[in-house]
């Protein structure tokens, strides 16, 4: 079981350029906070990141930040001054998917490509443990991560560049496939820093023990049988485990179990006792029980919320 492709389907994570940027000092953009995750690349030139209570992050060329929770946020050509809001700027262009934004000015040009994704918060929790900002400076070196994220950047650039017949989707697919680059060159460059979900599953037993919860969800398991399975002691997998991901492993299938009966109940008519032994609860009131503690919602009430107009 690949972990981290069932949390991305699960999250139903899907990407697209939001718009294209052309700038000239002085100039600058306001993002609204949005509930999505957002991504900015720099194709030529530099520019400044600001949010709001943090320092400037100044990006050069072929840099890249992704915000995971899409926070509001500035990209100007300078670390302070006045900002237009975006929505502002693309109201001219109403209906398109991704729009082009100029700004003309005596100073350097600037060009970005921006881009967002979309997903479930309901079932992402783990892709939200990532930090506010990941920086990605331009690749420098022969590592895959890095030549993999700075090849995909170069096509969706020359797709945008030259629309030809099937470019939307082919701007889809790569703005996709740049979500999990972004994601691998970012753990890459970590080393054995930091706590998340995303950076655990360079851990092999760790991330052998997360793929056997993700293929058997419903299984009553025990620490002992999966550190037996992956092959590491019991007190070496739970510490382990709990570093790497934040919560212990049992704790963490808990969750995840009723992070998928939430998505089964978004996703299917099934009968709440189908739901429950889907997901390893024998007892329909240990199932409401538990998920209503996750949820706030009990199940019944949770699919009716999702079906509202």
């Amino acid at each position: 079981m690949d972990a981290l492709a069932d949390v991305l389907t699960a999250a139903k994570v899907g990407g697209t350029v939001l718009a294209r940027v052309d700038v000239a000092a002085p100039w600058g953009i306001e993002f609204p906070k949005l509930p999505i995750a957002v991504f900015h690349t720099v194709i030529n030139g530099s520019c400044w990141l600001r949010r709001p209570g943090a320092e400037p992050i100044r990006l050069a060329t072929g840099d890249l930040v992704l915000l995971p929770v899409g926070a509001g946020h500035v990209m100007s050509g300078a670390p302070s001054g006045p900002a237009t809001a975006y929505d502002d700027l693309v109201a001219a262009r109403p209906g398109h998917r991704e729009s082009e934004v100029h700004i003309a000015g005596p100073g350097p040009r600037t060009r970005i490509v921006c881009g967002g994704y979309r997903f479930d918060g309901r079932v992402s929790r783990p892709l939200l443990t990532l930090p506010p900002v990941l920086v990605l400076p331009a690749a420098d070196g022969e590592a895959p991560e890095r030549s993999e994220l700075a090849d995909t950047l170069r096509m969706l650039t020359a797709e945008l560049a030259e629309p030809r017949p099937g470019s939307q989707t082919v701007i889809d697919r790569l703005t996709d496939v740049l979500f999990v680059h972004i994601l691998r060159r970012w753990t890459a460059d970590q080393g054995e820093h930091g706590t998340s979900w995303v950076l655990g599953l360079r851990d092999p037993e760790v991330a052998a023990a997360i793929s056997l919860l993700h293929e058997d969800p419903a299984r009553p398991w025990t620490v002992e049988e999966l550190a037996h399975r992956v092959g590491v002691s019991r007190a070496t997998l739970s510490r382990r485990f709990t570093d790497l991901i934040g919560e212990p492993p049992l704790a963490y299938l808990t969750r995840w179990r009723l992070e998928l009966a939430g998505r089964r109940l978004r996703d299917t008519a099934d009968a709440l006792p189908a739901v429950a032994r889907s997901v390893g609860y024998t007892s329909v009131s240990a199932f409401s029980r538990a998920f209503t503690r996750q949820w706030g919602t009990p199940p019944s009430r949770h699919r009716t919320d999702l079906h509202l107009p």
